[in-house]
C-alpha cells in the first residue's frame, strides 16, 4: 500500500485558485531545496533542513508564507508591498505568486540553516 504523504493531503483539501497556488508554491521549493524534508507542523505543510526553513498554508483569499522572522528583516523591501507580519507575509490569491522573491527567500533560509 502506499504511504500518502501529509502535505498531498492538506493540499487536496483545497479547490480553485488556492490548490494551484500551493501545488506552485511547493513544486519551487522542492525544486530548490530536494534534500528538505516534507511535514505537517503546526497544521501547516512544512519543509525542514537542519531545523524548520520554510512553511506555507492556503486561506480564503491568501497564501500565507512563513519564512522565519529572518527571511521577512533579509526581504523587507521586497515584502513591503504585501500584508506581513515578524515570521510571515500573505501573497493574495488574485495576483500571480512572486515566484522569485519566494525562490530567493527559501535560498537564503536554506544557507542560513546550513550554518547552524
Amino acid at each position: 500500500m502506499k504511504e500518502t504523504n501529509p502535505i498531498d493531503e492538506y493540499i487536496a483539501g483545497f479547490e480553485g485558485e488556492t490548490k494551484n497556488k500551493l501545488i506552485e508554491i511547493r513544486e519551487l521549493i522542492r525544486s530548490l531545496v530536494p534534500e528538505a524534508k516534507e511535514k505537517i507542523s503546526y497544521g501547516m505543510p512544512a519543509f525542514e533542513l537542519h531545523g524548520n526553513l520554510v512553511y506555507f498554508a492556503g486561506f480564503a483569499h491568501h497564501i500565507g508564507f512563513y519564512p522565519a522572522p529572518s527571511g521577512i528583516e533579509n526581504f523587507e523591501s521586497r515584502i513591503a508591498k504585501y500584508k506581513h507580519a515578524k515570521g510571515s507575509v500573505q501573497f493574495p490569491l488574485d495576483e500571480p505568486l512572486p515566484l522569485d522573491l519566494i525562490r530567493d527567500i527559501v535560498e537564503y533560509r536554506k544557507k542560513e540553516n546550513e550554518k547552524k
